[in-house]
């Protein structure tokens, strides 16, 4: 069993029957929503709200109850992962290109569980590429004042085109290599205009849940 299956499957353990479940993104909340499955065909009773396509795709795949997000007022239990995680278990996520809708989910979440493998873990965040989502309209002169800041963006791509997200905006990726004030930096982004979200999910994960070769580490948020 690797890392992300070992994090993915334990994180299925906390849902429990009549809860509403955030159902993220990624390649190890593919393992979570695997087990989640065979939980729901044994009789476990739960609806899923899905931050991305690809997660509604294989939930209904998997024949995991689906709810729209408009039809609710609250989440029980979002379960996610992440491209980076630091002590304090702020992170960076986005690298799938579902931010905007992680975040929407996360916002009504009463608990927030996150999932990775051992190299998720850094001392500071920002070695991973922070994703910005942005609007196509004016999206260059967003990523110039990016330019003048050093912050080395890049449109990601997909096949030689841009890269579109499921709500239809661009990624801007910025090499920034260590972000030393995170909330500063967020509440940057935040203030300019055309930037719809970014990847900077702080004071947000409850719970971490870590694939190591010895089982699954948990590590609580402190408070």
């Amino acid at each position: 069993m690797n890392e992300k299956q070992m994090a993915g499957g334990k994180a299925a353990d906390y849902i429990e029957d009549g809860m509403t479940i955030g159902l993220g993104t990624g390649s190890t909340v593919y393992f979570m929503l695997q087990k989640l499955g065979k939980r729901v065909k044994e009789g476990l009773q739960i609806k899923g709200v899905s931050t991305s396509d690809s997660t509604t795709q294989l939930a209904k795949s998997l024949d995991i109850p689906l709810i729209s997000i408009n039809e609710i007022d609250q989440i029980d239990l979002t379960i996610d992962g992440a491209d980076e995680v630091d002590a304090e278990l702020n992170g960076i996520k986005g690298g799938g290109g579902a931010l905007l809708y992680e975040k929407v989910v996360a916002s009504i979440s009463s608990k927030i569980i996150w999932i990775v493998d051992s190299a998720k873990l850094v001392e500071s965040l920002g070695t991973f590429p922070l994703p910005v989502e942005v609007l196509p309209f004016g999206s260059h002169q967003v990523f110039r004042l990016f330019e003048k800041e050093g912050l080395q963006p890049s449109f990601r791509k997909k096949e030689d085109a841009y890269f579109i997200t499921d709500s239809g905006h661009y990624v801007i990726d910025l090499k920034m290599e260590s972000i030393k004030h995170p909330e500063k930096t967020a509440s940057w982004l935040d203030g300019i205009t055309g930037v719809v979200e970014h990847g900077l999910f702080l004071n947000m994960a409850d719970l971490l849940i870590v694939g190591e070769a010895g089982g699954p580490a948990i590590i609580y948020r402190k408070k």
